[in-house]
């Protein structure tokens, strides 16, 4: 059986680095939003830059940053929120099913941030959409402080950005619930665990 001091290195510099940088080219996207655009715009590129990157090492990544190590079926999701209700779940090694879902949900709340503010950032580039149903389609453009934006297809895009942008929020906070509970739960820092690359080594009835 491992001791307390016994460690093993689960995630590659690469992942910790996406991690880190994604925290911080979301706050500043979130924080500038409205005030400081093209700063916002800037960091919006980055977001979308690291998911690219996120999603490329995700199948050619190393063992623990890849898809297929840690995404669940529905099933074994599901058994194991089961398990964490009755105080029985398994300590998972690299990412639980309930961690894996959460990544997902992320990476595409971002994806959908990050495209909707591409879409806003150039109204000629909504051109590239397919028509809008009727109870949205577009009106003639009005001018406002950003150049020629406006009508019922940019306001929905716009929308849809904000949307986007707090169901992120939302995420990220349930986030830092799951981390801090599961950190409570199984006895290590996960945070720190990014930040090192190390976790505890696998004991009886942990998961690799």
């Amino acid at each position: 059986m491992a001791t307390m001091t016994d460690t093993v290195r689960v995630w590659d510099p690469l992942v910790r680095i996406f991690h880190w940088a994604l925290v911080a080219a979301f706050a500043i996207a979130w924080l500038t939003a409205d005030e400081l655009q093209p700063l916002h715009e800037i960091a919006g590129y980055i977001v979308a830059g690291l998911i690219a990157f996120r999603v490329l090492w995700g199948v050619l990544g190393t063992r623990y940053a890849r898809f297929t190590q840690f995404l669940r079926g529905p099933a074994t999701t599901a058994r194991y929120l089961s398990e964490t209700l009755h105080g029985r779940e398994a300590r998972y090694i690299g990412h639980n099913p309930a961690g894996a879902v959460m990544i997902v949900a992320m990476l595409l709340t971002l994806s959908g941030t990050a495209f909707t503010g591409w879409l806003i950032a150039d109204p000629a580039r909504q051109a590239f959409l397919p028509d809008l149903p009727p109870i949205v389609a577009s009106a003639q453009a009005d001018e406002d402080e950003y150049g020629e934006r406006g009508g019922e297809r940019e306001d929905a895009i716009e929308e849809l950005h904000e949307v986007f942008a707090n169901l992120m929020l939302l995420l990220v906070a349930l986030h830092l619930g799951g981390v801090a509970f599961a950190s409570l739960r199984h006895r290590e820092n996960l945070a720190r665990a990014m930040v090192t690359g190390s976790k505890r080594a696998p004991e009886p009835g942990d998961v690799d």
